[in-house]
């Protein structure tokens, strides 16, 4: 691969102050042009010796449309296009990134233990679906103690309604959202407000409509398949092109987007054995961006292995991410709260399980895993609690449901308040899902806007066939249909409701505690105690600094159960409990335990504080 130009894009179409560079990688095709909407002109490219068509052109500005034709043959949209106005079918536009007037300059980002994270939906958060309005929703996040926005994917995909992992441009912010103009006001206006953005990128496959990336050279390899296919050539002959186009992608978004860290989509399906991974290469190549800007970025991976090595520092021979989703977390915790022991559950065992996820991060670092038919895993020891993100529920596992019921529609009050509680007294990065705040009713359903009425039957079909170990005979929505989208919507009116306001209170203060308790708000495993009884359902966790210790009780059960505190310098003191008359509860926790035994309601946690010894 050649050195890659950490400073500026140097793919696709880019305007500059006396022309236009054009760089297009086809490495085994005869001739690319590039050919215009207005049809005024066809300028050959010419091919360099690393498989790159180039060219120098004058008199372009932004807006021009333009496309790629192939050996005098095929016209398609660019590969590296940042904008495509008219679909993924249609010209690709040439747009200036650099023109934003960025306001940001005082911005620096939180650091990773300071991350409170909302993911959200931009087409679904509000009933507009625009960048431009989730702007105007950016407030009532700081009000509620957010630090960081997680967006999910923004990569043009067909049509307007689509989760985003469908997308086929990756370097294209999808159009009708915004594009990329409205994007970047977007996260300026976060920092502004003191919001770090974390953008959801898919670097594992492309969706099946519009992907024209097999039309121009090897961006896959059928030397290894995914869940999507034929993989992203990583590692395979002519490689380097594939990888280029990846990297070039991260460092667009965090430089010419100001975005803080970057979610990175499954990766342990992005196939590569070679000498230098793509992943630590990534690391690498960001570090130097970093001390280029003299900005700290991320970059957070979600990975079904749980492997250490990709969390592991490259100093030590890791990938360098620098935190993971941990989805057993999630998994364990369900299951407590009663979630039936089926489909990827059946591993799980409730409150043991989810007692070792709170030590150890993973439940499986080396045994034996039925659902996967073998031995898996490998243990955590060093790392730290900010290298784990954990959430009660997310977009995969609310929407992956067949009919996207959310917690609000599954558990009852005190079992949400609950979950909420399970999140912000671990010793790592908590996340919430758009609408679990205020007890969101309306599903997140799986959504697409397929235009080739095959691939939309397929995806219909496949819909119904998928997941059947959950739901049984139950019919699966349309995921082509627009009323499946609009009911994934959030209903903003719910919190002019009482049980909706009561519960977005809650919330508020209990993240208020998190950020502002001096033990709670460090992701400190090492001072960090667990211990569970199984047959009550209930665990109590010990967390610590020089001074003070938290006491965190978890009951999972439908009956109150008595559990002993040992007592320290002076007396417990409450510092919020779910089951508190103020929080909708029937039971007011004692403000201070004058005892060492404590009787714990069902379905609540309780935080007391006390001074050590």
């Amino acid at each position: 691969m050649e050195e890659v130009n950490i400073k500026q894009r140097t793919l696709g179409v880019n305007l500059g102050s006396k022309h236009t560079e054009v760089s297009c990688w086809a490495p085994l095709k005869k001739k690319i042009s590039i050919v215009f909407a207005d049809k005024r002109k066809s300028i050959p490219l010419k091919k360099d010796s690393f498989g790159f068509w180039k060219a120098n052109i004058r008199g372009l500005h932004g807006g021009d449309k333009y496309k790629f034709k192939i050996d005098d043959e095929q016209e398609y949209p660019d590969p590296a296009s940042l904008s495509q106005p008219e679909g993924v079918h249609g010209y690709s536009m040439v747009t200036d990134l650099s023109s934003y007037q960025w306001r940001d300059q005082k911005w620096t980002n939180h650091p990773l233990r300071g991350y409170i994270i909302y993911e959200l939906h931009v087409g679904a958060f509000t009933p507009e679906g625009t960048f431009v309005a989730v702007i105007d929703r950016l407030d009532y996040l700081i009000e509620l103690g957010i630090t960081a926005i997680e967006i999910m994917p923004i990569a043009q995909f067909p049509g307007d309604r689509n989760w985003g992992y469908d997308g086929v441009f990756p370097f294209a912010v999808q159009h009708s959202y915004g594009g990329a103009h409205h994007f970047q006001q977007l996260v300026d206006a976060c920092h502004q407000k003191g919001l770090a953005v974390i953008l959801d990128v898919v670097f594992n496959h492309l969706g099946p409509e519009g992907n024209y990336l097999g039309a121009y050279g090897p961006y896959f390899t059928e030397k290894y398949q995914t869940p999507w296919g034929a993989a992203v050539n990583l590692d395979d002959a002519y490689c380097d092109g594939m990888r280029q186009f990846i990297i070039e992608n991260m460092l667009m978004w965090f430089r010419d987007f100001h975005v803080d860290a970057l979610r990175l989509d499954a990766v342990h399906a992005m196939k590569d054995f070679s000498s230098k991974p793509i992943l630590r290469q990534m690391r690498l190549i960001l570090d130097q961006l970093s001390k280029y800007t003299k900005r700290p970025y991320y970059l957070i991976a979600e990975c079904d292995l749980n492997d250490p090595k990709y969390i592991r520092s490259t100093e030590k021979g890791g990938y360098g991410m620098h935190a993971q989703w941990v989805d057993e977390f999630h998994h364990a915790l369900r299951v407590s709260v009663g979630e039936p022991a089926k489909g990827y559950y059946t591993d799980f065992k409730g409150v043991t399980d989810l007692a070792k996820s709170y030590r150890d991060a993973y439940v499986f670092d080396g045994q034996y895993s039925g659902h996967r038919h073998k031995y898996f895993g490998d243990r955590v020891t060093a790392n730290k609690g900010e290298q784990f993100v954990v959430f009660s529920q997310n977009h995969d596992q609310v929407g992956n449901r067949m009919l996207g019921e959310r917690s609000a529609k599954l558990y009852s009050f005190e079992l949400q308040k609950l979950l909420l509680g399970a999140i912000l007294v671990s010793p790592y990065m908590p996340m919430l899902f758009m609408g679990e705040e205020y007890g969101e009713t309306n599903p997140f359903l799986y959504f697409v806007s397929h235009t080739e009425k095959k691939l939309a039957r397929a995806v219909r079909e496949g819909r119904r066939k998928e997941f059947k170990d959950f739901h049984g005979s139950a019919e699966a929505p349309d995921p082509n249909l627009l009323n499946t989208f609009e009911r994934s919507k959030l209903q903003w009116s719910l919190l002019a409701k009482k049980r909706h306001r009561l519960l977005h209170n809650y919330y508020k203060v209990f993240i208020a505690f998190r950020k502002t308790n001096q033990i709670l708000r460090k992701p400190d495993r090492k001072r960090f105690q667990v211990s569970g009884l199984e047959k009550e359902k209930v665990l109590v966790l010990l967390r610590e600094d020089r001074s003070h210790r938290i006491a965190a009780i978890l009951n999972f059960d439908t009956k109150s159960h008595v559990i002993t505190l040992e007592q320290g310098q002076e007396p417990w003191k409450k510092l919020i409990g779910s089951s508190d008359e103020e929080w909708g509860g029937k039971c007011n926790m004692p403000n201070e335990l004058s005892t060492s035994t404590l009787t714990v309601p069902s379905s609540s946690i309780s935080v007391y504080r006390s001074k050590k010894l």
